[in-house]
């Protein structure tokens, strides 16, 4: 049990573990290593929440460090896209740092291993190494190259380096045990020849490191006590601690890695190739696109950092993979949004309400509280006229008792307003309502004390201004994928599951109070959900996303199918 009465996850048992067997405090040391090949998702939100909140925790600095080492899928874009995800998200690194940044370390290293008989330089294709590394049954075949003099395989590795042979001429390979039960211990390749620009080093180097090669050495380079990785990294682990044994010294820290289980999002995909599929078969708008699980994405969308970092803590650290129900993640946010978004009135499918008996010309500026779960938000003003603006769903011309909004002869309270009831409709010659005529009594205005403000009727419902409406264009989002789980179908494309209602567009009326609304900035619209202005935005044409419904509405769908 922690300090603050929290239970402790496995990970912190391993950390308290190793100090009470007398590990220094001081030396503790933790990083976040994303590959720049993509934009993070929120499997990495739980990542960047696990890494920097040990280092929060323990007072120890957490590297945020680039595993850069395949130019071929790594650009700057990536790069720059990850620190702000994790700036978003409300931590600081101690050091930034670049797997590129140790490439001359890394090949002296490798140089050793050859000079120690423990690296060969094999001229073989790939395809036929992947044939000699046999089976989980089966033991592998040796290299016809593994036996290579140390003098020759120095010479070869140096022209490799030197840029004098094409791709796929040869890798170099540790030597380790063609026999070994962990096929990965079967000679891993640990160099590669690739003439491509990188995005740090530009043209210095063709030859580059593998992962597993580059992976352990740099957290060793930089003193990283606990190198925690997801748990497809657990048969890894034995090749991490050979490559740390060639090359520790023994009063400096050796790290240590552990493994922890992915967090898959229903509804959704992680997977780095598919999320970039998705995006260049112009399923969706971008990696940002607010359907997107990734940090960006639902950063546009709406989502606080909060409420990622309160799902993160929720959803926790375990030993065994599974689906988290993306209704959590909506919790979360309603549930910050809640404490924190200022309400405002908007009307997504209007229709037109005249009150008949209230002046043409008269205008009032009536008091709305801007969130009652904040008694420091204050309160705004907003016109009320005679004409308004009403959800068509919020009025029927019959209806049984159970429909508590508008109908003929029936009243409703107008929020911040006054009791109005239902005269009349106008038609068009289709049959189709075109405006509602209702009166109101003057003397039940919201707060004003009198006798008919304090009248109860059973219905309330938001309203915009007509003369004063703003018109704003409004994403309703929802689930990109229909089936809780689209890439777990061997026999199927994870793309025949994607929803087709997944967005749609509405041509909204908002009250005027909006028109100063920046890009980012978080509203409840009462009654409605939770929506967040996007950058689409210009002065003159609004572009609001919703975050999320003010209630679970898919369980509701899924619930009622069964």
């Amino acid at each position: 049990m922690s300090e603050s009465g929290k239970p402790l996850n496995f990970l912190e048992h391993l950390i308290e573990e190793d100090l009470r067997n007398g590990f220094k405090k001081e030396l503790l040391r933790f990083r976040f290593p994303p590959e720049p090949n993509g934009y993070l998702h929120i499997g990495h939100a739980s990542s960047i929440c696990l890494n920097f909140g040990l280092g929060l925790r323990y007072g120890a600095p957490v590297n945020l460090r680039f595993d850069d080492t395949n130019p071929t899928k790594e650009e700057q874009e990536y790069v720059d896209a990850i620190k702000l995800d994790v700036e978003w998200l409300g931590y600081s690194w101690a050091k930034e740092c670049y797997a590129s940044d140790y490439f001359q370390q890394l090949y002296d290293w490798a140089e050793d291993l050859i000079r120690a008989g423990k690296a060969y330089v094999d001229s073989q294709k790939s395809e036929d190494i992947a044939k000699q590394k046999g089976t989980p049954t089966e033991a592998g075949v040796a290299s016809p190259y593994r036996d290579r003099s140390v003098a020759e395989n120095l010479e070869l590795f140096r022209k490799m380096k030197a840029g004098e042979f094409p791709e796929g001429a040869h890798v170099l390979r540790a030597r380790i045990d063609m026999a070994s039960p962990n096929m990965l211990m079967r000679d891993p390749v640990m160099y590669r020849i690739l003439h491509r620009s990188h995005h740090r080093t530009n043209t210095e180097w063709c030859i580059y490191p593998l992962y597993d090669w580059t992976h352990g050495e740099s957290d060793y380079i930089e003193q990283v006590s606990h190198s925690l990785c997801t748990l497809e990294f657990a048969p890894h682990r034995e090749l991490y601690d050979w490559f740390l044994d060639q090359v520790v010294e023994f009063d400096k820290v050796r790290p240590k890695q552990r493994e922890f289980a992915r967090r898959n999002l229903s509804h959704t995909v992680v997977s780095k190739r598919k999320l970039l599929q998705l995006v260049q078969q112009g399923f969706v708008k971008g990696w940002d696109d607010p359907r997107m699980p990734t940090i960006s994405g639902l950063r546009r969308r709406g989502c606080t950092p909060e409420a990622l970092r309160n799902f993160a803590q929720t959803i926790g650290i375990a030993k065994r993979d599974n689906v988290v129900d993306v209704a959590l993640l909506d919790f979360h946010m309603r549930e910050h949004l809640n404490r924190v978004a200022p309400r405002v009135m908007a009307v997504l499918d209007p229709i037109r309400l005249v009150i008949t008996n209230y002046e043409e010309a008269k205008v009032e500026w009536l008091e709305a509280e801007n969130n009652p779960e904040d008694p420091q938000a204050g309160s705004r003003e907003i016109p009320f006229s005679r004409e308004l603006y009403i959800e068509r769903d919020d009025f029927r011309e019959e209806a049984n008792r159970k429909f508590f909004r508008l109908r003929l002869g029936g009243e409703v309270r107008l929020k911040n307003a006054y009791i109005i009831k239902a005269e009349e409709v106008r038609k068009d010659a289709g049959g189709n309502i075109l405006e509602i005529h209702c009166t109101y009594d003057p003397k039940s205005k919201s707060g004003s004390g009198t006798e008919e403000s304090l009248r109860k009727v059973k219905g309330t419902l938001h309203w915009v201004s007509a003369p004063h409406a703003i018109e704003a264009e409004v994403r309703l989002y929802d689930r990109l994928f229909s089936d809780p789980t689209p890439d777990s179908h061997k026999d199927r494309d994870f793309l025949e599951f994607i929803n087709p209602e997944s967005l749609t567009l509405v041509r909204a009326k908002v009250e005027p109070g909006l028109a100063t609304a920046q890009p980012g900035d978080r509203f409840q619209f009462q009654r409605m959900g939770y929506f967040c202005l996007d950058p689409d935005s210009t002065p003159g044409n609004l572009v609001f996303n919703r975050t999320a419904t003010l209630r679970d509405t898919w369980a509701k769908l899924e619930q009622n199918e069964e």
